[in-house]
């Protein structure tokens, strides 16, 4: 899963914010004390002579092809026509897209997540005020490609999927492990070999960093596992002793060699640590469950 579908799910949710009407957790989270059936339900596939072209079946749940193209529709308006983001073309993240929610849609059932057309009847009347009355939303819908009841079966869907998200999400612990680590960075391997040298002669760690970087003398600060852009110096780090030096490692972008200068066992997460954190969680479910999972993905061209 690339990083455009996970930020799609971490801020709520593919249909909607693509189209500029807010939802909000808030939401998810009251309609969570219902425990009346729901009454949305994904479009299914009706025994026929014809049967309805379909564009991916997850577990035995349908998006149409006419669901599929409104919504490539929907993201190349949003995103602008050719658009590609991770080299991934538009139909491919919509596809994924639409995986992804269904399987955190899916999740929130077997978690017994219940939402009632009621619900969702007092959330599009919400909608409509936000709008300015039944006149513009109509535009709206019509302008994005839907009416009334395929807008509530994604309403439903996208409710669902970010009450999934949530649980998953809140499990991120707090605190973890980490180190304070410092780091000396050169683009040149013989640079980096001839700084190491001489720090294996004696000369002081911190002196070269000043050097290097008199605005942050190399500091990384406090980083738990996992969290680090290149996983060479993130494993290295965990097996340093405070005070100790690394090897030269060898990254993508270039050559480092780091110090780690204090170890908390147990030190709170900063937000953006945590924000990493939850987005590995998140991608780690949805791996996982479509794993376990029987999708069935039709030609899509």
């Amino acid at each position: 899963m690339n990083r455009y579908i996970l930020i799609q799910l971490l801020v709520i949710v593919f249909l909607i914010s693509a189209c500029g009407i807010e939802q909000t957790a808030e939401i998810a989270t009251e309609t969570a004390s219902s425990t009346t059936a729901p009454t949305i339900t994904q479009t299914s596939i009706p025994p026929s002579a014809t049967p309805i072209p379909m564009a991916v079946i997850i577990n035995n749940e349908g998006i149409t092809r006419e669901e599929f193209d409104a919504e490539l529709d929907r993201y190349l308006s949003a995103s602008g026509s050719g658009d590609r983001i991770d080299s991934t073309s538009p139909e491919n993240q919509v596809l994924e897209n639409f995986i992804s929610q269904t399987l955190l849609k899916q999740g929130a059932e077997k978690n017994g997540f219940e939402l009632s057309g009621e619900q969702i009847d007092s959330r599009i009347q919400e909608l409509v005020s936000e709008a300015g009355g039944e006149e513009d939303f109509n535009r709206w819908l019509t302008d994005n490609g839907y009416d009334l009841d395929s807008f509530k079966i994604a309403l439903a869907k996208s409710i669902m999927a970010a009450w999934m998200r949530d649980q998953i999400l809140q499990d991120v612990p707090q605190s973890a492990e980490q180190v304070y680590i410092q780091q000396l960075f050169f683009l040149s391997g013989d640079q980096a070999n001839q700084v190491f040298q001489e720090l294996e002669s004696g000369r002081d760690f911190a002196t070269f960093a000043a050097e290097l970087d008199p605005f942050t003398r190399g500091e990384l600060g406090w980083v738990p596992r996992n969290y680090l852009p290149h996983q060479e110096i993130d494993e290295v780090a965990f097996n340093l002793q405070p005070g100790e030096y690394s090897q030269v490692i060898e990254s993508s972008v270039g050559y480092h060699i780091i110090r780690v200068l204090e170890f908390d066992q147990n030190r709170r997460l900063n937000p953006d640590a945590r924000l990493v954190w939850q987005e590995l969680a998140l991608k780690d479910w949805i791996n996982q469950q479509r794993e376990a999972s029987n999708i069935e993905v039709f030609a899509l061209e």
